[in-house]
């Protein structure tokens, strides 16, 4: 089953996410055309137990537009999608979040969880992915991705 072209992602609901993320590449619905590539004024994510915790931005208006946007529902501050980008024919941040989220890489989303995808057991009426640039990516100890390449 396929939800949209181009493919080129690997997704799950995560059970548990804490950490920081950096959002130097793109946000998505309506936020992305407004905001765009956000390389020299990224994003900066804080989450603690699959929650956002803080958010900083030089760009005060995204900032303040993508807390009301997770502010939206209970759920629409929880982490609902942490993602892989497949698609090594899509090199670079275009500004179109169905195709940003396909680079190599990584990004995550905030709200809805597509649970008939994921499994998982609660729902949000809101989803907001969040592209990044140039990630190291390991799972069980091997790195598999460096500055956003594939190692395997």
């Amino acid at each position: 089953k396929w939800g949209n072209l181009p493919g080129g992602e690997i997704f799950t609901a995560p059970m548990s996410t804490n950490g920081t993320f950096v959002v130097d590449g793109v946000v998505g619905d309506y936020l992305c055309e407004r905001f765009g590539d956000l390389q020299s004024a990224p994003l900066t994510i804080e989450v603690e137990n699959n929650r956002i915790r803080s958010l900083r931005s030089e760009n005060k208006d995204l900032r303040d537009e993508f807390r009301a946007y997770t502010s939206t529902d209970e759920n629409s501050n929880r982490v609902g999608e942490f993602a892989i980008g497949t698609n090594t024919a899509c090199t670079h941040i275009i500004g179109h979040i169905l195709q940003d989220e396909k680079i190599p890489g990584v990004h995550i989303a905030f709200g809805h969880p597509y649970a008939e995808h994921t499994g998982a057991n609660w729902v949000s009426k809101t989803h907001i992915d969040c592209v990044g640039r140039d990630f190291d990516v390991w799972f069980d100890g091997e790195q598999v991705m460096r500055a956003g390449r594939f190692l395997v």
